[in-house]
């Protein structure tokens, strides 16, 4: 009688523990997608402002030397020309969870410059600084210990990607995959489901449009359209493998041939400036409407997946700030609408299968991508999606865009690695 009464008292008492804990994290989630997703809503209108400024007074892009100036200058001052951006904020959820407050205001602002001036960059390198940057501030607020630091930074970085795209299951999947592909933070999961819904609520009340897409033309399912799916998923692993070395490399050369980071910015904005009044204006800012009319309208240059990597890596490698997924979209969308028709399959469907595979291949995120195709595209091509997911995480190797992402089990067999990507 003793032992069952015991027993029962240690299983109440467990049920009060998870009771407690769930509140707990439904507070903190809460006050996670008010923070951090309000700032990421902010962060959304001031860059589609900045862009819509410089689209209709375009001598704004002569201003981007100066903008870079401002933006070596800016890190210096917050102390942040060491930190290296995103990947500083995968290595902190492996350690601490510790993120400098100042890096949310710096990339912010920085970001925000880049779009004005005519940069070639996305947004969400910056969402996943800023989410982690204001989540550890607010673990550190409310006195968190090291393992809830880890979740709470996981908690912003979900909040501020869904408050930029829309994508709220996307997000969670992908901060947390990306980290160390091949294991999950499986205690993150609640907190980040309920920060990045509530963050979409917030988007919703605020009417402000996910990105989503409708398809025109969605294959069959058949022998030859699965077939036709791979033979994509080889060329779209092979632009990630591309992408990634030129992101890494170029970046490499650029601070070893110009060490000082004003005369780099300034050199940079320069380039910038010629290439854009040589080849036009569609390789500055994000670029998401060539994206929409190589998916919607199945029109996109051949060379122009090659260009918009020309002008993000020497944006990005010269110091402007922003993020590398939305260029990633860019080529893979691009890519994809240019040798989908090759293979005998839609120009607009392959810029979708483009656009999922390149992300797939450069973040080593294959459920994440998987679940960004049905966010923006449905479920209708799944199979499609699935098949090019599959191929490009197999085939891109342990390339990606972040350096310090761990690759924990083997691609290729069940065996434990432990290693960085390239």
């Amino acid at each position: 009688m003793n032992i069952d009464k015991e027993y029962a008292a240690t299983e109440i008492k467990r049920a009060l523990h998870y009771v407690a804990v769930f509140f707990k994290w439904l507070v903190l989630s809460l006050a996670t997608a008010v923070v951090c997703g309000g700032a990421g809503c902010l962060f959304h209108l001031l860059v589609e402002k900045a862009t819509e400024l410089r689209e209709v007074h375009g001598f704004i892009l002569y201003f981007l030397p100066l903008g870079g100036v401002i933006i070596a200058a800016l890190y210096h001052l917050f102390k942040l020309e060491k930190i290296d951006g995103t990947n500083y904020v995968i290595n902190s959820i492996r350690k601490d969870g510790s993120v400098p407050f100042t890096m949310a205001p710096g990339i912010l602002i920085a970001t925000v410059i880049t779009h004005l001036c005519g940069g070639s960059a996305g947004r969400e390198g910056a969402a996943l600084q800023l989410g982690g940057s204001l989540g550890s501030s607010l673990g550190k607020l409310f006195r968190l210990d090291d393992k809830d630091m880890h979740v709470i930074v996981l908690c912003g970085m979900s909040a501020v990607f869904t408050a930029l795209f829309g994508t709220p299951l996307t997000a969670v999947i992908f901060v947390m995959e990306v980290i160390s592909v091949g294991v999950f933070y499986y205690s993150a999961i609640m907190p980040c489901v309920f920060s990045s819904v509530f963050t979409y609520l917030i988007t919703v009340i605020l009417n402000m449009h996910p990105v989503s897409y409708k398809l025109v033309t969605v294959p069959l399912v058949t022998p030859l359209s699965l077939l036709q799916s791979i033979g994509l998923g080889v060329i779209f692993a092979m632009g990630s493998i591309l992408l990634c070395l030129s992101f890494s490399k170029g970046e490499y050369l650029l601070h070893k041939v110009i060490k000082n980071d004003y005369i780099r910015t300034v050199a940079g904005g320069a380039a910038i400036i010629g290439l854009s009044l040589l080849l036009g204006t569609d390789y500055n800012g994000s670029g998401m409407g060539i994206v929409d009319n190589a998916i919607l309208k199945g029109e996109a240059r051949p060379e122009a997946f090659i260009l918009k990597i020309l002008f993000t890596v020497i944006t990005l490698g010269c110091g402007y700030k922003g993020g590398e997924i939305v260029p990633t979209f860019f080529v893979g969308a691009t890519l994809g609408c240019t040798v989908a028709p090759v293979f005998g399959m839609d120009a607009g469907f392959g810029a979708a299968l483009g656009l999922v595979g390149l992300f797939c291949g450069a973040t080593n995120a294959p459920l994440a991508s998987i679940m960004l195709s049905i966010e923006l595209f449905g479920v209708e091509g799944l199979p499609f999606y699935a098949i090019i997911c599959s191929t490009c995480f197999m085939l891109s190797g342990y390339y990606s865009l972040y350096k310090s992402q761990i690759i924990v089990y083997d691609k290729l067999k069940a065996i434990f690695i432990n290693r960085k990507t390239k």
